[in-house]
C-alpha cells in the first residue's frame, strides 16, 4: 500500500496545488464581481462562461490527450488556468470575463480528467478505497484552503489574482517533473442521451437537476456570503461547511443506496435539501452558528446525489454500456450547470440573496419529487438491477469529468 501511495505522491501535489488555485479562484472573482457593482445577473452570466468552457473541455481534452499524452496536455491546461485569472486581474470588464472564465472552466475540467485517468491507472480492487480517500482529501483540504487565502488580500487590487496564477504555475511542477510512468492515452467514449433516459429516467433528469444545484451555488455561493454582508473569513467558512458536509456524507449515503432503493435515498436528499435551504433562508449574520450548520447540512446532499445517478443507471445497465452512462450523465450535469447560475442569478437579482436559496429548495424538490413520481411509475426490481456497488466521488469544481475513469464500477465488497 505504501508503494501505491508513493507512486501518485506528485500528482496528489499537483492536485493539492491546483484545487488551492481554484478555491482562491472560485472565492476571489465573485467577490471582485460584487465589489465592481455589477448586478448578479451579470455575475451569473460570467459564471455560465465558466461552466460552459467546463462542459465543452470534458468533450474536447479527450481528444488532445489521445493526440499528444497526458503530460503535453495537462501543461497546457495549468496554463490556460494561469492565463485565464490574470487576465481577469489585467482587464476588469464583465464582458471579458465571460470569455476568461470559460477559460478557466476549460483548464480545470481538463486537469480533473487527466488527473483522474492517471489515478485509475494506479487503482487496483486491492487499494481502490484508500487511494479515492486520499484523493477526495487532497481536493478538500486543497479547495478550503485556497477559500482561506483570500483574507490575506484585497480582491479590489490585483495581489490575490497574481497570487493564484503563481499557485497555478506551481501545480505543474511535480507532475511535470516527475519519473512515474504516464497513463496510457484516453479512449474515446461515446454517448447516447435517448438510451440513457429509456434505461434511467430518474439518472436524466437527476443529472440535469444535481447539476443545476451545484453549478448555481459553486458560482454563486460567494455572491451570495457577500449579499448577507459576509466578510472574507465568515464567507470561506460558509464555502467549506459546504464542502464539508459533502465529503462526510458520500460514503454513508452510498452504503445506503447500496441497501435500498436508491430512489428512495433520492426522494430523502432532495428533502433535506428544501429543509436546509429553507433554514438557511431564517438565518444571518446574527445567528452564524446556525448558518453554518444548515449550510452543512445542504452541503450533504448537495454533491453526493450525482454519484447516486451514476450508481442507479449502472444498476440497470450491461458492463459494456457503463461508458455509455457515465459520458451520457457528464454531459447532462454540464447542460445543468450552464442553465442553473442563468435562473439562479435572475431570482437573486429579483429577490435578493433569499431568491437564490428559493430556487435551490424548489430544485431540491423536483428532484425529490421526480424520484417519488418514478417510484410509482416503476416498482423496484423491474429491468435489469444488480447494484454495482456505489463509488465515492471528490467534490468537484462542477462535476464528473472522466467517463472512462469513472465508468466501471468496483465490486460491491470493495468500494471506493
Amino acid at each position: 500500500m505504501l508503494a501505491s501511495l508513493v507512486s501518485i505522491a506528485s500528482l496528489m501535489l499537483s492536485t493539492l496545488l491546483m484545487m488551492i488555485g481554484y478555491g482562491l479562484m472560485n472565492f476571489v472573482v465573485p467577490i471582485r464581481s460584487v465589489a465592481e457593482g455589477w448586478s448578479t445577473f451579470t455575475i451569473s452570466v460570467i459564471a455560465t462562461g465558466y461552466t460552459f468552457g467546463f462542459t465543452i473541455s470534458c468533450i474536447i481534452t479527450p481528444l488532445f490527450v489521445k493526440r499528444v499524452g497526458h503530460v503535453r496536455v495537462f501543461g497546457a491546461l495549468i496554463a490556460l488556468l494561469c492565463i485565464g485569472i490574470l487576465l481577469c486581474a489585467l482587464l476588469v470588464d464583465w464582458r471579458a470575463w465571460i470569455v476568461f472564465r470559460f477559460i478557466s472552466g476549460f483548464g480545470i475540467a481538463g486537469s480533473y480528467l487527466i488527473i483522474e485517468s492517471w489515478l485509475n491507472e494506479r487503482v487496483t480492487n486491492a487499494n481502490r478505497a484508500t487511494l479515492f480517500s486520499v484523493y477526495m482529501v487532497t481536493c478538500l483540504v486543497g479547495s478550503i484552503g485556497g477559500q482561506y487565502l483570500v483574507p490575506l488580500g484585497d480582491p479590489k487590487t490585483t495581489f490575490l489574482f497574481i497570487l493564484c496564477g503563481v499557485i497555478f504555475s506551481l501545480a505543474m511542477l511535480p507532475t511535470a517533473l516527475s519519473t512515474a510512468k504516464s497513463p496510457t492515452p484516453i479512449t474515446e467514449a461515446a454517448f447516447d442521451l435517448p438510451k440513457l433516459y429509456r434505461l434511467s429516467p430518474i439518472a436524466f433528469i437527476g443529472s440535469l437537476l444535481s447539476g443545476a444545484l451545484s453549478g448555481t451555488w459553486n458560482s454563486l455561493g460567494g455572491v451570495y456570503t457577500q449579499k448577507i454582508g459576509m466578510n472574507t473569513t465568515q464567507g470561506a467558512t460558509l464555502l467549506a461547511c459546504v464542502l464539508a458536509g459533502g465529503a462526510i456524507s458520500q460514503m454513508p449515503i452510498g452504503r445506503i443506496s447500496d441497501l435500498i432503493d436508491r430512489r428512495i435515498v433520492m426522494v430523502v436528499c432532495g428533502i433535506i435539501g428544501v429543509v436546509s435551504c429553507i433554514a438557511m433562508s431564517l438565518f444571518d449574520l446574527n445567528s452564524l452558528p446556525a448558518l453554518y450548520v444548515s449550510t452543512f447540512f445542504a452541503g450533504t446532499v448537495l454533491y453526493p446525489i450525482y454519484a447516486i445517478n451514476v450508481a442507479h443507471a449502472n444498476d440497470r445497465a450491461e458492463p459494456h454500456e457503463y461508458v455509455m452512462i457515465s459520458s451520457g450523465i457528464m454531459i447532462l450535469y454540464g447542460l445543468g450547470t450552464v442553465s442553473g447560475p442563468l435562473v439562479g442569478g435572475a431570482m437573486m437579482q429579483t429577490a435578493g440573496s433569499t431568491g437564490l436559496l428559493a430556487f435551490m429548495a424548489f430544485i431540491f424538490a423536483l428532484y425529490a419529487g421526480y424520484a417519488a413520481f418514478r417510484i410509482a411509475r416503476r416498482k423496484a426490481g423491474e429491468g435489469r438491477i444488480e447494484k454495482t456497488g456505489f463509488q465515492a466521488m471528490p467534490i468537484p469544481p462542477v462535476g464528473g469529468t472522466d467517463p472512462a475513469a469513472r465508468a466501471v464500477p468496483p465490486p460491491s465488497d470493495q468500494l471506493a
